[in-house]
């Protein structure tokens, strides 16, 4: 994960908003983003998450609102004109061009004297470390490879905002996951501001140093990896970002330091308040790392101790799932960390099972 910025306010977008006829696909969105920060836009497909990051690079104009740059409003700035440079998904480099060609190829346009061309490209190709395969062309590159060309093409021209549309949506998962820190590393060398589109929420947590997550043209919220996994505002937010257990009830007990909801499956203690009202309707989410499991009753547990039935599991190398059936019927997605070689659990399909959490790892949610 980046560090976060250390300018407050370096982009900020006031109100942006961008119709299309009737449709709203931005809606009155304000973001506030460090120099040297990189940030997250994550949501499903049709969010207006990617509308946004086109309105950034001025490939879309704004219906209403102000963008601005280091203090400077280019809302209605041309994109040639603009201090951005934005890295596609396809990379879109060109085939006819050997790589030092495809990195050199902005700054020839830009009329730079020869020496400054040269000793530009040199430097990026050494930033991503492909200095040794200058004469080749980009077919003979692997994924990784065409897609840290294509960084050191986007930083070559030396912008004051990088836009990232699904930078590694093009490459397998494993090289994906490698990339994403590499990727992090050359950007934080840089100390280039970073805007990142990405509907993947590993890349997302793994790259940003803060995310904003969007849906139906709407932030939702926006707080750093940490913030947005384990206190989401509300069921959208919880529900998007990993796994989560949601139990529907209703707020019985609500001190400063505690409080307590009536759920299907029994009482639910939190130990947070949420300065609500008695009876509210409310959500308790919890995740499913966070609940223990076992086929015997365990000591010392006086509450959050409820009983189910294990109707699925599946095994994922690092850890397993188990989907378990309450009382009341509903499901209930328990994870369990594989710390040894040897299966040390006698759990297996239709046990009845108790399962369990501390008060400290559910959170209330009330929409």
């Amino acid at each position: 994960m980046a560090e976060a910025g250390t300018q407050a306010g370096y982009l900020v977008t006031e109100k942006l908003v961008k119709r299309f006829d009737e449709a709203v696909a931005v809606d009155e969105v304000s973001l506030s983003i460090g120099k040297g920060e990189i940030f997250a836009l994550l949501g499903s497909s049709g969010c207006g998450k990617s509308t946004l990051l086109r309105m950034l690079a001025g490939f879309e104009k704004p219906t209403s609102g102000r963008i601005m740059l280091g203090g400077q409003d280019v809302a209605n700035m041309p994109p040639y004109d603009r201090p951005v440079n934005m890295m596609f998904q396809s990379y879109a480099l060109f085939p006819h061009l050997n790589i030092w060609e495809n990195v050199a190829f902005g700054l020839k346009r830009e009329g730079l004297p020869k020496a400054e061309v040269q000793q530009r490209t040199d430097e990026m190709l050494g930033l991503v470390q492909l200095t040794p395969y200058a004469q080749r062309k980009p077919h003979q590159l692997s994924g990784g490879q065409q897609q840290r060309v294509a960084l050191a093409r986007s930083l070559a021209k030396k912008p004051k905002l990088l836009l990232l549309d699904e930078p590694l949506g093009a490459l397998d998962k494993k090289l994906r996951e490698q990339t994403q820190f590499e990727l992090v590393n050359i950007i934080e060398k840089v100390g280039v501001t970073v805007v990142m589109v990405t509907h993947d929420q590993e890349e997302a947590m793994t790259m940003a140093s803060r995310i904003a997550i969007m849906s139906k043209g709407r932030v939702l919220q926006v707080g750093t990896p940490e913030e947005i996994y384990e206190h989401p505002r509300n069921k959208f937010v919880a529900d998007f970002i990993g796994n989560v257990n949601l139990f529907a009830g209703k707020l019985t007990v609500d001190e400063p330091d505690r409080c307590a909801a009536t759920t299907a499956i029994g009482e639910v203690h939190v130990g947070h308040g949420v300065s609500g009202t008695l009876n509210m309707p409310v959500s308790i989410a919890v995740r499913p790392e966070k609940i223990e499991i076992s086929k015997t009753r365990p000591e010392g547990v006086g509450f959050n101790l409820f009983q189910g039935k294990v109707k699925e599991i599946g095994y994922l190398g690092s850890y397993t799932t188990y989907i378990l059936q309450a009382s009341d019927g509903s499901k209930v997605r328990v994870t369990e960390a594989n710390t040894t070689r040897q299966d040390l659990t006698d759990i297996t399909w239709e046990d009845e099972v108790y399962f369990w959490w501390d008060d400290n790892a559910a959170v209330v949610l009330r929409d």
